[in-house]
């Protein structure tokens, strides 16, 4: 089936480290959004079914809980959503209990938390506009509402940042009834408040934040936060449908300014341009009309703990030449401590060393 994604492009302050579309919220602006997303969904012409709908942003919840349930009962009508995971992104300082109930009544079942740290002077460092008790207010909160299925985001890289201080935080989160981890390393980002050498200064050099990704694996393991994907972790099988899709290739369908599509193989999006959006509708520009199915394959499929088939590279029209040296790479770096190869030859898949340098294996696989 089909996944929803809808982009909500407001936050109440833009995060130094984010190059995600965003701006202001503006109660005017938020109406006229609301209106042209609600007509964009209505007016899809094609008869897809969904199984996954995905609110991001962004901060969704400033959309306020009333029009959020009117788009999922709008989505619910065009795309059916049965048995659906249904995943609305907030941060701690913009919901609350009352939100949190609102949410959960119209069918909301997953909250994807931006957390990014239980420690106060490193959510100063990101600026971020919550504190750790804040996010212990909303993790109960989310608990108290009846969500079972909640993620918390944390980021790691920064220099004051240990194995001890993530555990500390991983264990909490774990106690707090969290169950998905998504685990984001640093990177500063061209063109944001983030891109000065002061914040260079306070972040781990490429080898300590290798070594602390891998600490961070572990520790997440040893929480029953088994890893899917490079920055992903899961309780009791509760991965995130909806991203599942984005690598392994089904089809999705994004909504709003920036939102990004891959539906009947193209792939197009919707240019960052809110003014625009609301003027015009949603207009969408083709990025890749005719995707190479191999290449993805590699590319995306090399994320999963589940790795790929070279049985199946096959199929997608990797020739038996390239197939043979792509074994051959495969066992190279399985001496290497890089991946793992089954053992009838056909599986690969990455280790957490591995998916540190999962860029440079994929290029080498793909040449």
């Amino acid at each position: 089936m089909t996944g929803i994604y809808i982009h909500v492009p407001f936050c109440e302050r833009k995060c130094p480290y984010c190059a995600f579309y965003s701006v202001a919220r503006l109660g005017d602006t938020v109406k006229a959004y609301t209106d042209t997303l609600k007509n964009a969904i209505l007016s899809f012409d094609d008869n897809v079914k969904a199984d996954t709908l995905y609110f991001g942003g962004g901060t969704p919840p400033l959309l306020g809980a009333e029009n959020i349930a009117e788009i999922v009962g709008i989505c619910r009508k065009k795309f059916g959503l049965d048995g659906a995971e249904i995943t609305v992104e907030c941060n701690p300082n913009s919901t609350d209990i009352a939100l949190l109930r609102e949410l959960r009544a119209c069918g909301v079942n997953r909250l994807s938390v931006g957390v990014q740290s239980l420690d106060d002077k490193e959510l100063a460092f990101l600026g971020r506009l919550h504190d750790a008790a804040q996010v212990r207010a909303v993790l109960d909160s989310a608990r108290e509402a009846g969500f079972d299925n909640v993620s918390a985001d944390l980021m790691i890289g920064i220099k004051e940042q240990t194995s001890e201080s993530i555990e500390s935080s991983v264990s909490e989160l774990s106690s707090l009834g969290a169950s998905h981890i998504s685990v984001y390393m640093i990177k500063v980002e061209s063109g944001t408040a983030f891109d000065c050498d002061r914040v260079r200064n306070g972040l781990l050099g490429d080898d300590e934040l290798a070594q602390l990704y891998l600490d961070t694996v572990s520790i997440c393991e040893c929480y029953g936060f088994k890893q899917y994907e490079i920055s992903n972790f899961a309780k009791n099988g509760l991965v995130s449908r909806h991203n599942l899709k984005y690598w392994t290739g089904e089809d999705y369908i994004g909504f709003g300014p920036s939102a990004h599509s891959f539906f009947k193989s193209v792939r197009y999006c919707c240019p960052d341009d809110l003014a625009a959006y609301i003027r015009e509708g949603q207009k969408t520009v083709v990025t890749e009309a005719a995707p190479d199915r191999a290449e993805e394959y590699v590319l995306l499929g090399l994320r999963l703990n589940c790795g790929i088939s070279l049985k199946k590279c096959a199929l997608f029209g990797i020739n038996a030449d390239r197939l043979q040296r792509m074994l051959v790479l495969s066992r190279r770096y399985e001496k290497a401590g890089l991946c793992t190869l089954s053992q009838d030859q056909d599986n690969l898949t990455l280790t957490p060393r591995g998916m540190l340098v999962s860029n440079s294996i994929i290029s080498e696989l793909l040449l």
